[in-house]
Formats: C-alpha cells, structure tokens, sequence
C-alpha cells in the first residue's frame, strides 16, 4: 500500500497552482484529444469550472478574457482549441519588460525633491510675463522651505537664487532681482503650529483615557 503513495515533489509541476492539480489534468486532457471539436468543448467546460471557483466575477467580459489565458497558460500554450480572445503566445509572456527609470534627476540637491524639478521645466515653458514671475517666486519659496527642513539654521536668498538658476539650466535668474523671499521664520512657523496641534490632540485622547479608567475602578 506504502508503494502506491504519490508525493508532490514526484507530481508534475503546475503552472498556476491557485486552480489545483485536478484542473492541472483538466487541461492536459483536452491536449490529449484529437478533434478539435472536442478539445473546444472541452475547453468551455474547463472555463466554465474555473469561473466557478469565482462566481462573483465569472460573467465579467474581462474575467472572461483572463480565464482563457490562465487556461493556455497551463497548457503551457500546447492547447489547440478555439477562443472568443486573441490567442497569448509564449513569446509574450516571456518578454522582459523595460527598467523602469529612477524619478531622481539631480542627485546634487535632493533636499528639494524631485517635484521641484517638474516645477521648474514647467516654467521654462511659460511665456514670460507676470503669471511666470508669480510661479517662479512660488517656486523659490519652496525652494527655501524645503532647505531649511535639511538645515535648520538659516539660508541667504542669493544661495536658492543660484540653486534655481543652477536647476533650470540658466533660463530663471533672480540673482540681480530686488524682492526678497519670505522670512525664513514664517515658512517655519505653519509646520510649527501643526505639530503643536498635533501634540495637544495626543494629550487631550490620553487624559480622556484616564478618566475613563478611573470611572470603571
């Protein structure tokens, strides 16, 4: 009885082990069968079994389409049998894809951020005028709030007026201009105030938390 014992390791290899082994036999089945009319009724009834094990999705036209291809998966693309769907090669499912590209562009300031960069070719874009002027000192601005979470001390404006014209390829240059940017101290203090905030909601829910331990004893 010990010899008629199957062991997993000693079984075929599935190629979606969700479905299990006996929709593994399924499939290998329809192979196996020399009408094509045949192995397309049989294939419907392999779909119509896996789209029972999800019924909530089963009627959904792109479901639909997925089961198909699970199901030429598994057959390791060796089924001939018709479908209501393009046919997937094995090609395309063993082409790599492309490397996705790093998002970091000047690794130079990272204390800025990759949005700031956006920002800024999106300015050189812009005809010049007073809609360009606002944005480019909105971006300076930041510019300056995002240094002064990296350091905390203090930055002179010259050094962001060379920071931006350094980023923006020398098409932004507010070296000679004679605004200056917002006081260091006011873009600190609304990050201030909402830690504050943030300190006395967190006393406020322990102290309620207390009270409520005293009432039980």
């Amino acid at each position: 009885m010990i010899d008629t014992l199957e062991y997993n390791t000693e079984r075929e290899h599935l190629i979606i082990p969700e479905y299990g082994r006996h929709m593994q036999k399924m499939i290998n089945y329809a192979k196996s069968l020399e009408s094509k009319e045949e192995r397309n009724k049989v294939a419907k009834g392999i779909i119509a079994v896996m789209g029972n094990m999800q019924p909530h999705l089963r009627d959904v036209p792109d479901f639909q389409h997925k089961l198909w291809d699970q199901m030429f998966i598994m057959s390791n693309f060796e089924l001939d049998a018709d479908s209501p769907y393009p046919i997937p090669t094995k090609e395309i499912y063993e082409e790599r894809p492309e490397p996705l590209r790093y998002p970091q562009n000047f690794p130079k300031y990272r204390f800025y951020g990759n949005n700031i960069k956006t920002m800024i070719d999106v300015a050189n874009t812009w005809e010049d005028g007073e809609l360009k002027e606002a944005l480019t000192y909105t971006i300076a601005n930041h510019m300056k709030k995002c240094f002064l979470n990296w350091n905390k001390d203090t930055v002179e404006d010259a050094v962001i007026y060379d920071h931006l014209y350094e980023l923006s390829g020398g098409k932004i240059n507010l070296k000679n201009s004679e605004e200056d940017l917002s006081d260091s101290t006011s873009l600190m203090r609304s990050k201030t105030k909402f830690s504050n905030n943030n300190t006395k909601k967190t006393h406020h829910k322990k102290s309620n938390s207390n009270n409520r331990q005293r009432k039980r004893y």
